[in-house]
């Protein structure tokens, strides 16, 4: 378990390796930002959540304690929020979000309704064990890697290195230490891979129901289009796409391919005020010294994390 006391040990290390209080942890020299600052990695956030939800005390947890089918824009902007003050908020707006996500997982706790893989009927789960939260770390570093490689130009293998290197010091914002994440890319690779094979990733009767709902639910203005749900599920093992049964026809495929192939061309292309998300526009005028964000990165900052600003009034 991670206890409050743990990420508070991990954060000085943070502090201690962080771009500085105005860049942040990262910073604009970073492959992080690099990455994350494409809206292209938006490809990837359906397959980073199902593979969160192939871990069974995950899909409890979101199955118990998530406002889910509830509210599930606000769902995505809470998500987008936390996870961009990390890599692109000042240095104390990172520390705070890294702090409010591990008081928020301190609430998730419960038992298992059901036998899953290996994990018994009343077994207990916690948001902030280190194994679940190793596996969504890991799902978030790989899929937006992924899904930066599906449209542009693919790192380097040195260039992997260092993002992994990097990573290391997202997971620290989580309360992982250097030994609860693999040292190398290499070791993270092994890592996923095993993990994808491994009973610990075993789709449950939750899992399943929030997956229909989210991809093919009662809510069409919000069921993502044919192509992205293709495109999700080319993306995720074999083994776990039986797991949630979902199935593609030549139709899917060739939605899939088709929107992958105009995404390739345009995409490039597109001028960086509405190719970068805005939380990354909102850093960049943070290190010009503006104290506000212009109209239109507030305009992009309400579409991906529901508010005009990231680093507003300290929270």
């Amino acid at each position: 378990m991670v206890s409050a006391n743990d990420l508070e040990l991990s954060l000085e290390q943070v502090r201690a390796h962080a771009a500085g209080p105005v860049a942040g942890v990262f910073g604009p020299d970073t492959v992080t930002w690099r990455i994350d600052r494409e809206a292209v990695i938006f490809l990837g956030a359906g397959r980073a959540l199902l593979l969160q939800l192939a871990h069974p005390w995950v899909a409890a947890a979101i199955a118990e304690h998530s406002r889910t089918f509830a509210d599930p824009i606000g769902r995505f902007h809470r998500t987008f929020g936390i996870v961009f003050a990390m890599v692109f908020g000042s240095l104390d707006r990172a520390l705070l979000a890294s702090r409010q996500l591990h008081r928020r997982h301190d609430m998730i706790v419960g038992e298992m309704p059901e036998t899953v893989g290996p994990f018994a009927t009343g077994s207990r789960y916690c948001a902030n064990d280190i194994p679940s939260l190793r596996w969504v770390h890991a799902t978030l570093v790989e899929t937006a890697l992924m899904a930066h490689d599906l449209v542009l130009a693919p790192l380097s293998a040195e260039e992997r290195e260092r993002y992994w290197a990097e990573s290391r010091m997202f997971g620290a914002l989580f309360g992982l230490t250097g030994n609860d994440l693999p040292a190398d890319w290499a070791g993270f690779a092994a890592y996923t891979a095993a993990m994808s094979q491994s009973e610990t990733l075993t789709v449950s009767t939750a899992a399943r129901e929030i997956a229909t709902q989210i991809f093919t639910g009662a809510r069409p203005w919000l069921r993502p289009p044919r192509w992205y749900r293709a495109l999700t599920v080319r993306m995720l093992p074999e083994r776990l796409r039986a797991g949630f049964g979902f199935e593609l026809d030549e139709q899917d495929i060739r939605a899939a391919d088709n929107a992958l192939r105009w995404i390739r061309r345009v995409y490039p292309k597109l001028p960086d005020r509405l190719r970068y998300v805005g939380p990354y526009q909102e850093a960049q005028a943070r290190l010009r010294g503006e104290t506000q964000p212009d109209w239109m990165t507030r305009c992009l900052n309400r579409a991906w994390i529901g508010r005009p600003q990231m680093d507003v009034h300290g929270k």
